[in-house]
């Protein structure tokens, strides 16, 4: 049996229990392990779907620099303001690493990062020039329009505060381009690193496995941002997600 062969049943397994979280919460009533669980089981899908698309050696690759460059500009973000805008994070996500970050932000970031990319990597034409550029700006454009939605429902979970009334219901805007930032950055750095030839495969049903695993993601944010009371955040995460998502999956053909 091929690692290949059970990603199916983990994005069903995935599906259930992110159901199951934002039920919980929407009910006010979700115990405090869920969110981990969730996340790390999104991260174990896209970790795994990683190495079969592009091999172990460059999986690594990925996951480090996501790690170090979301850490650091999270980290610099937090004491500074200066990356999203000023914010700081409560305990509910679990240890602060320098009692700043939780150490569960970096796995989130991977997770959500490597579907970006995937979608990326089919919408940018082959031939285009310096076409890595453009997958890491596409990228991180589609790992932005997650947080359009994400945000807003985490902050009102009180998983992390902002220290200023932001334009975007209580987010500053410039959280928005730091989101692009640390994306676009981190597939650099991959980029460098691994020396990627994209595409890695031509395995379109493959690859829309990775679709299922960010459209259920966000539709579980948007889910829970429509039952309390977040209409708005909801409705934006829906229009910034949707199009990616579309295009994605029909760009995605043997």
């Amino acid at each position: 049996m091929t690692l290949r062969r059970i990603i199916t049943p983990l994005l069903v397994f995935y599906a259930l229990i992110t159901a199951y979280l934002h039920i919980t919460g929407i009910m006010r009533s979700s115990p405090l392990f869920l969110v981990p669980l969730v996340t790390v089981s999104g991260f174990s899908i896209a970790l795994i779907h990683s190495s079969e698309r592009m091999n172990w050696k460059r999986t690594l690759w990925l996951l480090a620099s996501a790690f170090v460059v979301s850490l650091t500009f999270e980290s610099v973000g937090v004491v500074t303001g200066l990356v999203y805008g000023p914010y700081h994070y409560t305990t509910k996500l679990g240890y602060l690493f320098l009692g700043l970050v939780p150490l569960i932000i970096p796995v989130a970031w991977f997770m959500m990062m490597y579907p970006s990319l995937v979608v990326a990597d089919w919408l940018v034409p082959a031939k285009t020039r310096s076409r890595l550029i453009f997958v890491a700006a596409v990228g991180a454009l589609i790992m932005t329009a997650w947080d359009v939605v994400m945000d807003p429902v985490m902050v009102q979970g009180g998983h992390w505060v902002w220290d200023v009334n932001g334009a975007y219901f209580g987010i500053p805007l410039q959280n928005f381009f730091g989101w692009w930032l640390t994306t676009f950055v981190t597939f650099l750095v991959f980029f460098w690193l691994a020396k990627p030839d994209f595409p890695q495969t031509h395995d379109g049903n493959f690859d829309r496995q990775v679709i299922l695993l960010y459209v259920i993601t966000a539709l579980g944010h948007i889910m829970i941002a429509l039952f309390t009371g977040l209409g708005g955040p909801a409705m934006a995460g829906f229009f910034a997600i949707l199009p990616w998502m579309i295009f994605g999956w029909m760009r995605m053909k043997n």
